[in-house]
């Protein structure tokens, strides 16, 4: 129980405590924690000793509070929680809380690098049946490594930032036009931010996971269909990918996800060494896609083949190097249903069956169109624990 009035009973209450970083009128970027409906502003809880984080919650962003690593992430989440129980506290913290209606949120991390993985069985074998019909649906690789590639830091960006449509070369009957692309479509992932960095060099197994891994994102990753068709043979993605890849504000620690971790799906053929992580599992999120307002699909994380442990170890196996601050996305979460998929490729099978949202019939993104996607998982004792949504707005191509 806490005694922050209204937050008993959200699914942002004291098992969740995300974090993000905040600002009002136009001030300095600053830490803060949502309970309920309000944000716990961390820089000034730590500048009144109220919290103690080596000084890190004063700062504009979370990757210096995430380098601290495990140890400290629980003891300052395990301070919150008494801040935010014991009504002994109350007198000192209430007068630093916000409203989260009076805040404007940031981009919660300076993101080092970004990496995206193609996770999920059944997008994989949607896409598969899309693009190459009469094929097996699945490359001969796909069950042996999690497949990936490395997007752009730099065009990760926070929740409700508008979204302009791509220009670039797309094919047509008379070879590549340019030009807007008429194909955007959405990419309802789920993401894990890296606290602990690792050097050059060395191996992050799957047993470690834990040890780097801060917090969980939800993963908006727009693509341009063609543009991405026109350029993705031989080297794969590059700008129908880079454009935009949208994060939410909030984000939750895995220290709030202790109850939402499952059984992943079995593997067949057996994973090499480095990939087998014993227990096998994956996380039970329950995502939402909105589109106008209009829920159009229920994406379910628990059924993805290739677990977050197993991407971080893949990742770092050729000794590359972790930073404070990577994210790398789960690819396109879907599941076995049409009504369970994580794309409009997969929700219109290729832009051949239209949907209806709204008044109006849709097979890809038009400008104006705006999509959230929301999450949710099992917390303690019954309880919901939601994920920071993500939301973007499509803007005409400049």
């Amino acid at each position: 129980m806490t005694w922050v009035t209204g937050a008993d009973g959200s699914p942002y209450g004291v098992t969740n405590l995300p974090y993000g970083v905040f600002r009002t009128d136009g001030g300095q970027p600053r830490i803060g924690v949502r309970i309920g409906s309000w944000v716990l502003d961390l820089a000034a809880a730590e500048a009144a000793d109220l919290v103690l984080a080596a000084g890190t919650l004063c700062r504009p962003s979370l990757n210096d509070f995430m380098a601290l690593g495990r140890p400290q992430w629980t003891a300052t989440r395990q301070r919150i929680t008494e801040l935010l129980t014991d009504p002994a506290h109350r007198a000192a913290v209430e007068p630093l809380l916000v409203p989260v209606a009076d805040v404007e949120l940031l981009l919660p991390i300076e993101v080092a690098d970004y990496v995206d993985f193609y996770s999920s069985e059944h997008h994989a074998s949607n896409v598969g049946q899309i693009f190459r019909p009469g094929q097996p649906p699945l490359l001969p690789n796909w069950k042996h490594l999690p497949i990936g590639y490395h997007g752009r830091a730099g065009t990760v960006v926070v929740s409700g930032t508008p979204v302009v449509r791509p220009t670039g070369q797309r094919p047509s009957a008379d070879g590549p036009v340019t030009g807007p692309s008429v194909r955007l479509d959405i990419e309802a992932e789920v993401g894990f931010v890296v606290g602990v960095p690792s050097p050059m060099g060395q191996r992050v197994a799957v047993d470690d996971f834990a040890d780097h891994v801060f917090g969980v994102v939800l993963v908006n990753d727009w693509s341009a269909r063609d543009i991405q068709a026109w350029e993705y043979q031989p080297l794969g993605p590059f700008l129908g990918k880079s454009f935009a890849t949208s994060v939410s504000a909030w984000v939750t620690p895995l220290d709030a996800l202790g109850d939402a971790f499952v059984p992943a799906p079995d593997q067949d053929p057996p994973v090499v060494d480095y990939l087998r992580d014993v227990p096998h599992l994956g996380l039970d999120l329950r995502l939402v896609v909105e589109w106008n307002g209009e829920q159009v699909s229920e994406p379910p994380f628990a059924t993805m083949y290739w677990t977050p442990a197993q991407q971080l170890a893949h990742l770092t196996v050729n000794g590359a190097s972790l930073r404070t601050g990577d994210l790398y996305a789960s690819g396109t979460v879907s599941g076995p249903d049409r009504s369970q998929v994580g794309s409009f490729l997969e929700l219109t099978w290729g832009g051949a069956e239209p949907v209806k949202v709204g008044d109006e019939t849709r097979t890809f993104l038009a400008d104006g169109d705006t999509v959230t996607i929301t999450a949710t998982a099992p917390g303690p004792d019954g309880t919901t624990i939601a994920l920071g949504e993500v939301t973007g707005t499509v803007r005409p191509a400049v």
